[in-house]
């Protein structure tokens, strides 16, 4: 091969300068675009099957459609219900709480710290009822200003689930050409490339699918729960408890200072429920559901699943904790079956 002249190595600089210029500007026409695209593509990866059931029978288009409308009436339509529901109670809850915050009847908190000072020398000497108030009113600031945030953010998720669903239509419908397109990236045989794209659907599945499940499950019982004791803004609490249900913390995070709460303000009945419940109906439901649905599956260790949770929703926002252990359970799979190859 004769040696490249400088005019030569000047004009191959140039080609991927250019390349990764298109690629910069790509990224940027794309940018306000990767959460929803990432939204759609999970709903697609989730409701995969019966899309190809639908395909079988009408053809790609039609199947399309009707895999989006499905698409619509199980994910966006509850949805759209709960943020709703969410967004209202959420802004009700706020208040509440700035006006519970703000009003300053903390007796009991007083008459627990008195009993512990007496029995407790180490406690003597620290105001924490002072303490209790001042982060009292520093959290009813917080949530007075979270409120408004909520109501923008309102505005980008209907633009956001627009995008979506625009984007799960075509997806459904160029599914097979988007997968030829993966399988011709991926560098490996064609027997180990199947491995690692089945590996990484059975991974997606057992983790994702099943976190979400369990939580929202949870969530709907703690809301329940919090509904049928007259509790305010239960949608909202149980909304709350789903997301603490999908990291590895529990609804126990919102369910037991409710509790506490309760007991402590003279609704002991109420409180003594809420913690029976909380512990025999809303906790055990992860014990029960998830050995079920992960039967026979591939599981992720629990230090990758927290990992990707937050760090996701680092990178992801909201999105990220869905899109975070999707992207690290398809690189799990694929380390795995590089590895374990022959």
């Amino acid at each position: 091969m004769p040696p490249q002249t400088p005019r030569e190595r000047l004009s191959i600089l140039f080609f991927y300068a250019a390349v990764l210029w298109l690629g910069y500007i790509l990224f940027r026409i794309f940018q306000p675009f990767l959460v929803p695209l990432g939204w759609a593509a999970v709903m697609v990866v989730f409701f995969h099957p019966l899309h190809t059931r639908f395909e079988r029978r009408w053809g790609p288009g039609r199947a399309a459609l009707a895999s989006t409308f499905v698409v619509t009436i199980i994910v966006v339509v509850p949805m759209i219900l709960v943020v709703t529901a969410f967004v209202r109670e959420g802004i009700q809850a706020a208040g509440d709480m700035q006006r519970t915050l703000t009003s300053g009847h903390f007796e009991w908190v007083q008459s627990a710290w008195h009993w512990l000072e007496v029995h407790t020398p180490i406690a003597a000497g620290v105001d924490f009822p002072t303490m209790i108030g001042e982060g009292a009113k520093q959290a009813a600031a917080t949530l007075a200003s979270s409120a408004g945030a909520l109501l923008q953010n309102v505005v980008v998720f209907v633009f956001d689930l627009f995008v979506s669903l625009f984007a799960v239509f075509f997806l459904f419908r160029d599914s097979h050409g988007l997968m030829q397109g993966i399988r011709r990236v991926l560098p490996f045989e064609d027997r180990l490339r199947e491995r690692m794209i089945g590996q990484a659907r059975d991974l997606v599945a057992a983790g994702v699918s099943t976190s979400l499940a369990v939580a929202s499950v949870q969530g709907g019982l703690g809301g329940l729960a919090f509904a049928a004791l007259g509790i305010d803004a239960p949608v909202f609490w149980g909304v709350v408890m789903a997301f603490f249900c999908v990291l590895p913390l529990g609804a126990w995070v919102v369910w037991m200072p409710a509790a506490i709460w309760l007991m402590a303000t003279d609704h002991v009945v109420k409180g003594i429920v809420l913690f029976g419940v909380g512990v025999g109906i809303v906790s055990l439901a992860d014990n029960f559901l998830r050995p079920l649905l992960l039967s026979g599956r591939a599981q992720m260790n629990g230090l990758l699943v927290f990992i990707s949770l937050l760090g996701g929703m680092a990178v992801f926002g909201v999105l990220g904790l869905v899109l975070g252990p999707v992207l690290v359970a398809t690189a799990v799979a694929i380390v795995d079956a590089y590895t374990s190859s022959e």
